[in-house]
């Protein structure tokens, strides 16, 4: 039977990681919902999904500003917004017969309350992951940046993100359990690797 496996959770928890480490390990080919997101601003139209490109051409500026405006919860409730216009995108990738026979979607795009309406003749495994660690996600983001490198933005702006991708892992957790969805928590690197191989099988 043909196989989708979805892995949706906060930036920095290591999604794209755990991907490429499953797809390699299972021989699967594996998109990002961000892949897809830039794929739709192509073909669909702005009054149709008019929140997708919101932030379309951004600069650094303007990025800079509505983080520092914008609270962590609205911030995630901006993002959320966003991902369920992706999703469009994600659910007919998983719904048509696509080429891949079996294949690894994984995205800040996927959230709990979607998953509910997805049919599809495929068996799909869906998880999220999630970091509690603030100190981890403090370094991931400092070293690395989120929307653009970490020495082109300021500290404070950074600061504000850490808070956000906190405030989202709380959001991901609680929507997770309240839809009976599975969750893997990061804690160490080979453990939770453990975890989503077993909830893929």
């Amino acid at each position: 039977m043909k196989k989708v496996i979805l892995i949706g959770g906060p930036p920095t928890v290591g999604k794209s990681y755990t991907a490429n480490k499953i797809a390699k390990e299972l021989k699967l080919s594996w998109i990002s919902t961000d892949t897809i997101r830039g794929q739709m601003r192509k073909i669909v139209r702005k009054e149709d999904y008019p929140k997708l490109f919101l932030h379309e051409n951004a600069n650094s500026n303007m990025a800079i500003e509505f983080l520092s405006k914008k609270s962590p919860k609205e911030i995630v409730q901006h993002q959320n917004d966003e991902s369920e216009e992706v999703w469009a995108g994600v659910k007919a990738l998983i719904e048509t017969d696509y080429p891949w026979d079996s294949f690894i979607i994984e995205g800040i795009a996927i959230l709990p309350h979607l998953i509910k309406n997805l049919k599809s003749h495929k068996e799909v495994k869906v998880l999220f992951l999630v970091d509690e660690n603030k100190e981890r996600i403090r370094k991931t983001i400092f070293t690395r940046g989120l929307w653009d490198d970490a020495d082109k933005y300021p500290d404070s702006v950074k600061e504000k993100e850490v808070d956000w991708v906190v405030e989202f892992n709380k959001y991901i957790k609680e929507e997770a359990k309240k839809y009976n969805l599975p969750i893997v928590e990061i804690k160490d690197q080979k453990g939770y690797l453990k975890e989503v191989k077993k909830l893929i099988k």
